[in-house]
């Protein structure tokens, strides 16, 4: 019989394990779990924040105007090249929608899709030494409705990790008298016309959302802790340091300065999520690090619950198509497992390693960067892959390397580069 694996969310993750499971149907019977009424995840744009029509919290972190901040070379799955934005290669997130929902139709991926179906509780049953999986679902759009019960012999987490906001622990936040808001909320920048805003976090989004405001806001603060953009910056936005406190309508800065603003707005990231997880699972998330993780993907005690797209800092579909190869080797035997306590050591010295040379703190457990590289090669060489199709091609880290460094230089209108590239993506431009 077929390996029956539960797909949890219908996002980029999902339908990137639906794709290759379904490649294997004499191996695998997939059924992708999601609880909205399309798939695409975070991609899928909507006007609502707080709670959506079915009550439940809203997914998406996408804002009108978005664009991706990578360029589209990068941002496809093996296989099959975006080609929805034309000659641009900062695509709108509307094109990345169509973009999955091609991917979908060309692998035939609704058959094994159930929408508008919220996974409850994923619970392991031992017997006789072999797990299986209790997955509990419920119908969205019917809240009377009973919830059924399914077996399955293998899930995949594939639910994201840019729905739930992070927020900081600021002294005196509760007296701010302007607006607070998490980027998470973010859509229109009109909607700060002429108002002074502080922004809290240099990461991808705050780099994006500053320069989606700058043109309407009378001011921008930028507050980060890194090093300095260096990037040459609109003359209303202001790099300050750390926010240290709020004293009402005033947000005073780790060195003393303080301002005053209209809106507070906190690029501050987000949570794991994983609320249907019972405690059997045995998963454990530590302020960004979630345990125990073999290759940040397999639970090196239930191997076959695995999560995909858990590191972040990266180029996310074609790490994702590598994540899911590996994890159905693990499924169908064609890798051999290390044991148990050798798994654990190895994910133990892969912390430390991060930790002790590369000076990371204990939430960037599963950022990639850089690392991301060797991973990729590092999980199709151990899953036994021979046609990668083209996902560890060095076009990929070369380009990735150049966009960080346009970034860097012109944050403002690095996005309006093209990127030009060999049929056999064995070379390219930037123009």
């Amino acid at each position: 019989m077929p390996i029956r694996v539960a797909v949890i969310g219908g996002g980029a993750a999902g339908l990137c394990a639906a794709r290759y499971l379904r490649a294997k149907p004499d191996v695998f019977q997939a059924v992708v779990y999601e609880q909205a009424d399309q798939i695409g995840g975070t991609w899928v744009y909507t006007e609502n924040v707080g709670k959506d029509k079915y009550g439940l919290p809203v997914h998406s972190s996408m804002y009108q105007r978005l664009r991706t901040n990578l360029p589209k070379e990068l941002m496809m799955y093996p296989g099959l090249p975006i080609t929805e934005g034309g000659r641009t290669s900062f695509i709108k997130h509307t094109e990345v929608l169509q973009y999955m929902n091609r991917y979908a139709w060309t692998y035939d991926l609704h058959k094994c899709i159930q929408l508008l179906t919220r996974v409850q509780s994923v619970k392991p049953i031992v017997n006789c030494n072999k797990t299986s999986w209790e997955v509990t679902v419920k119908s969205v759009k019917d809240p009377d409705a009973t919830p059924q019960v399914n077996e399955f012999d293998a899930v995949m987490v594939c639910n994201g990790q840019y729905a739930v906001p992070s927020y900081p622990d600021i002294p005196g936040l509760e007296t701010f008298s302007g607006k607070v808001i998490h980027s998470h909320e973010y859509r229109h920048p009109e909607d700060f016309k002429g108002q002074t805003v502080v922004l809290f976090g240099a990461g991808p989004s705050g780099r994006d959302i500053c320069i989606d405001l700058h043109t309407f806001v009378n001011k921008i603060y930028l507050s980060h802790h890194i090093p300095s953009l260096s990037a040459v910056l609109p003359d209303n936005l202001q790099e300050v340091p750390d926010i240290q406190s709020i004293d009402k309508g005033r947000v005073v800065f780790t060195d003393g300065q303080s301002v005053e603003a209209d809106v507070l707005m906190l690029c501050t990231g987000y949570l794991y999520d994983l609320p249907f997880l019972t405690p059997e699972c045995e998963v454990v998330v530590d302020r960004k690090r979630i345990s125990p993780l073999y290759k940040h993907i397999l639970h090196t005690k239930h191997t076959s619950l695995s999560f995909i797209g858990v590191v972040w800092t990266i180029s996310p579909f074609q790490l994702l198509a590598c994540q899911v190869r590996f994890a159905m080797a693990a499924l169908d035997g064609t890798m051999i497992l290390p044991s148990r306590a050798d798994m654990d050591a190895d994910t133990q010295r892969d912390y430390e390693y991060r930790r002790d040379e590369l000076k990371y703190p204990h939430h960037y457990a599963h950022k990639m960067d850089h690392l991301q590289w060797e991973y990729n090669k590092e999980l199709l060489r151990l899953a036994n892959v021979v046609d990668d199709d083209g996902a560890t091609l060095p076009l990929f880290k070369e380009l990735y390397a150049l966009t960080r460094r346009l970034r860097a230089k012109d944050l403002v209108n690095y996005k309006k580069r093209i990127v030009e590239t060999s049929d056999d993506l064995t070379s390219w431009q930037v123009l």
